[in-house]
């Protein structure tokens, strides 16, 4: 496929897909998912889609268009920052209560607001993921309801996972609920949004993570055997938390094995590896700039400005997007769920470089694949011109032709 899709056949044959099951919740009938043979999650097309339903599917689909603010709607007191998008607010950030700050991948933050929605009965559900209880390296689409603790569904899933399958079903039984996913998770709620008008009342915060992609599920069955387990032996699989950022760790019985960050993430030699789905490496959004809040981790930074990954109390930053996440951010710190302290800008662009560098070099990766004839998405406001306008000449030419080597190396068709 070359250009934009057309189908939701021409985003799985072009490399597109992301995986979130927004397409299998609108049309249940004729589409499921499930794990492709290279380990992704991908619709499995069953009855034919009818011409208005492909069509609708295309614009919902986060893999295939990617709105970003309109700066002519952008609320009072918004500023839109040329490369990390809509800013109202940035602060470090942690869950008061401590078991929560202990076990979720970092300070528990999306854990905690999760956990205030509900019992402050601001809404009747939480749609987020949580590790599969019968298969511990999969990752399940999980609602969490009034009574719920969300720490079930605390921790990084560093694989494929599916959170938006029961969207429609939600919608539907008239839920009011909110969404904590990735960037693309959001994307496809505001795409949403356009279609359904009930999207907007029944779906009032939608909050995100900074994401790296999505590996499929080979990264963890890798890592596993490297440390001589079978992955249908593995009774745990825990990628992040009990810490911050706190040890990957595989049990078999009455085997365990824990891998630190750094050798999980950055060792060079390890036989396994991070490697993330084509879309993941041509996103234009990896931050969450059409999300209420934007919830990285809050690394700490060493005499030379460098992340130090050593293990710590955890902290994130807390980015707030609209009113609703100031508002949202502002009522759990009263409410004793939330706390937080100061964090710079120039802190904030420290600890997270690389998002910084994959914001610039997006009018590469795009020109890229218009030059190769690739699959493409259909991407709106998110500042290409200023993007090449501000990035460094090397850092584009080095974009460029990563991206054409990758395609020539057919990973552009997954």
């Amino acid at each position: 496929m070359s250009g934009q899709p057309t189908t939701l056949q021409d985003v799985v044959d072009g490399g597109l897909c992301v995986g979130c099951g927004i397409c299998t919740s609108l049309a249940p009938h004729q589409l499921t998912m499930a794990l492709s043979e290279r380990g992704d999650l991908r619709p499995q097309f069953g009855d034919p889609l009818s011409p208005e339903q492909d069509a609708l599917l295309v614009d919902v689909c986060p893999g295939a268009t990617a709105i970003g603010p309109d700066p002519a709607t952008l609320e009072a007191g918004t500023r839109l920052d040329p490369i990390w998008g809509p800013l109202r607010g940035m602060q470090r950030g942690w869950a008061a209560d401590p078991q929560v700050r202990f076990t979720a991948a970092a300070g528990g933050v999306l854990t905690t607001l999760g956990q205030f929605l509900l019992d402050l009965g601001r809404v009747t559900a939480v749609l987020h993921v949580r590790t599969s209880p019968t298969q511990p390296m999969l990752t399940d689409a999980h609602i969490s309801r009034p009574g719920d603790s969300t720490l079930v569904a605390a921790q990084s899933r560093y694989g494929p996972a599916a959170p938006l399958v029961h969207v429609q079903q939600l919608l539907d039984a008239g839920e009011r609920f909110a969404v904590i996913g990735k960037p693309c998770d959001v994307t496809a709620i505001r795409n949403l949004a356009r279609h359904d008008v009930r999207v907007e009342t029944q779906i009032p915060y939608l909050l995100t993570i900074f994401c790296g992609g999505v590996p499929n599920v080979t990264t963890a069955e890798n890592l596993s055997r490297a440390h001589g387990i079978e992955p249908d032996e593995v009774t745990l699989f825990r990628f992040r938390g009990e810490g911050w950022p706190g040890p990957t760790r595989v049990e078999a019985g009455d085997r365990r094995f824990d891998i630190t960050y750094r050798q999980a993430w950055f060792d060079r030699d390890a036989p396994w590896r991070y490697d993330a789905q084509w879309r993941c490496k041509i996103c234009p959004d990896a931050i969450g700039e059409v999300a209420d809040i934007s919830v990285p981790d809050g690394w700490i930074l060493d005499a030379d400005g460098k992340t130090t990954h050593n293990e710590a109390p955890g902290v994130n930053i807390v980015v707030e997007r609209t009113t609703t996440g100031s508002e949202l951010v502002a009522a759990a710190i009263e409410a004793g769920y939330l706390e937080t302290a100061e964090c710079s800008y120039e802190d904030f662009e420290l600890m997270h470089n690389d998002h910084r560098n994959r914001r610039l070099g997006e009018p590469a990766r795009r020109a890229a694949l218009q030059e190769a004839g690739a699959g493409e998405p259909r991407v709106e406001c998110y500042r290409l011109e200023e993007m090449r306008e501000l990035a460094p000449t090397d850092l584009l030419a080095t974009q460029f032709e990563g991206t054409l080597d990758r395609i020539a190396r057919g990973q552009a068709v997954l």
